[in-house]
């Protein structure tokens, strides 16, 4: 009997995989598809010699990870590369507000009026981000907070809304980038806790920046993989599990899962019934003839471009995918151009770029050419760069990974409590009705993205009810 088997090999199961081998207990991971990677994989989905990653692409939240920097997954292939800017957002006038790795620079973009706000808003969080981090990371429940006075303060300037926190700027610029940064979760403007989000993502880039993983996203999956063989875990592809009985006998069962599969899975009837998903993607990958030729120049050198006039217009084309039912025109889209900064990932003069925009759950139109106007409002002649162009809106994306419930790449809604209590309201939220069984993936906090986190969280719990069978 194995001490734990895991459901699902993207980041999340193989870092709850990878800690419970470290502790010295037995672990088998299994995954349906071919390769492991679930969110964070790479793949040539357009012309030969140029490698997509279908999801996640930059990384903010994996260089900061307190898993992943405890793992030494540089020993199995990982290096973090970083383009000129993590991220930079152009207006329709050329120029652009930027987030650099300085927050001097940052606040600079932003302009005179608002250059001091920012700095008073981020600077007193960053001389203890990595303990903040891990704080804010492990909620609830699963560790006690090292730095509870900095976690409030924190909390104070981060649960109102992020409408709120945009209240301290007087002009439009930073209101916008904070918007897109917002965004990124997919999450209305207005939602409780949101200005957390964009907290979290600018301190991010201060603190370590926001990288791609030389080779593509694949990396993070592949380092966690092997890492897990060399303690002695197994990992199993091909493996499809429709129910508990097609896996061996084990103590404890980890699902790095939607939660209505684990329901399914493991015979839970309507415990997650009232679990809701979020609005979904649309999400393009180009294989280009040259660089985008954005307008912006701060653009051109930042690995990841948000692409949206102003903080009215994302707020409108979030409200649209997930409040109205319709897909937004213009849409707000979050860009990443990993070959600005990795040569590998197309041949030499051409790039590879993604870009996606947000879409009613489910939704099963083709928004390729208001994407594509959007482009073009900021990059002048982006089609004449096409050679070739990969499309995937919500069913596509389901298809492709389980977990994309609707094509809800964020594995949930974002809204209320729901951002750090789910998928239910529970201070233990990793274990289910059935004792053996646990769920780790991006429906558990602190939720989505390539962090590894839910994982190591639901780890957590395993080992301690393994310690005490």
């Amino acid at each position: 009997m194995l001490d734990a088997v895991v459901v699902g090999a993207g980041p999340n199961g193989l870092t709850a995989a990878v800690e419970l081998a470290r502790r010295g207990f037995s672990v088998a991971v299994f995954e349906a598809r071919s390769t492991v990677g679930g969110g964070a994989r790479t793949e040539e989905l357009t012309l030969p010699g140029f490698r997509h990653d279908p999801c996640s692409a930059a990384h903010p939240l994996g260089i900061n990870s307190p898993a992943f920097r405890a793992l030494p997954l540089e020993r199995y292939g990982l290096r973090w590369l970083h383009a000129g800017l993590p991220m930079a957002h152009p207006f329709p006038d050329g120029s652009a507000a930027v987030l650099s790795r300085s927050v001097g620079e940052t606040a600079a973009s932003f302009g005179a009026r608002d250059a001091g706000a920012y700095r008073r808003l981020v600077e007193p969080f960053l001389p203890r981000w990595d303990t903040l981090a891990r704080d804010f990371m492990s909620l609830p429940l699963t560790a006690l907070p090292r730095d509870p006075v900095t976690l409030a303060r924190f909390g104070l300037a981060g649960l109102p809304p992020s409408t709120w926190l945009m209240r301290r700027f007087r002009d439009e610029r930073a209101k916008t980038l904070i918007a897109g940064l917002v965004a990124h979760v997919m999450a209305p403007l207005g939602g409780f806790a949101t200005g957390a989000i964009g907290l979290v993502f600018a301190l991010a880039a201060h603190a370590r920046g926001w990288p791609v993983a030389r080779g593509g996203s694949q990396a993070i999956s592949d380092a966690l993989a092997a890492y897990l063989k060399e303690l002695g875990g197994t990992v199993h592809t091909d493996y499809e599990v429709k129910r508990l009985d097609d896996l061996p006998p084990a103590r404890a069962y980890v699902f790095d899962t939607s939660p209505t599969a684990l329901a399914r899975i493991a015979g839970l009837g309507n415990h997650y019934a009232g679990y809701r998903y979020g609005p979904g993607v649309f999400k393009i990958d180009y294989a280009l003839d040259g660089p985008v030729p954005w307008t912006a120049r701060e653009a051109r050198i930042a690995g990841t471009v948000q692409v949206g006039a102003d903080s009215a217009e994302i707020g409108a084309a979030l409200n649209a995918a997930s409040r109205e039912g319709r897909a937004p025109d213009p849409p707000f889209l979050i860009t990443v151009q990993p070959s600005v900064v990795d040569p590998t990932r197309a041949p030499e003069g051409k790039h590879v770029f993604w870009a996606y925009g947000h879409v009613p759950n489910g939704w099963t139109g083709d928004l390729t050419d208001a994407i594509e106007r959007q482009l073009e409002r900021f990059a002048p002649g982006f089609r004449d760069r096409v050679l070739a162009r990969a499309t995937a809106g919500p069913p596509e994306l389901a298809a492709r990974n389980a977990n994309y419930v609707g094509g809800d790449i964020a594995s949930g809604a974002i809204s209320g409590l729901k951002i750090m209590l789910r998928p239910k309201l529970s201070l233990f939220p990793y274990g289910t009705p059935h004792p053996a069984v646990f769920i780790c993936s991006s429906a558990t906090p602190p939720g989505p993205g390539v962090h590894g986190m839910s994982g190591h969280n639901a780890a957590k719990a395993v080992w301690r009810r393994l310690r005490q069978t």
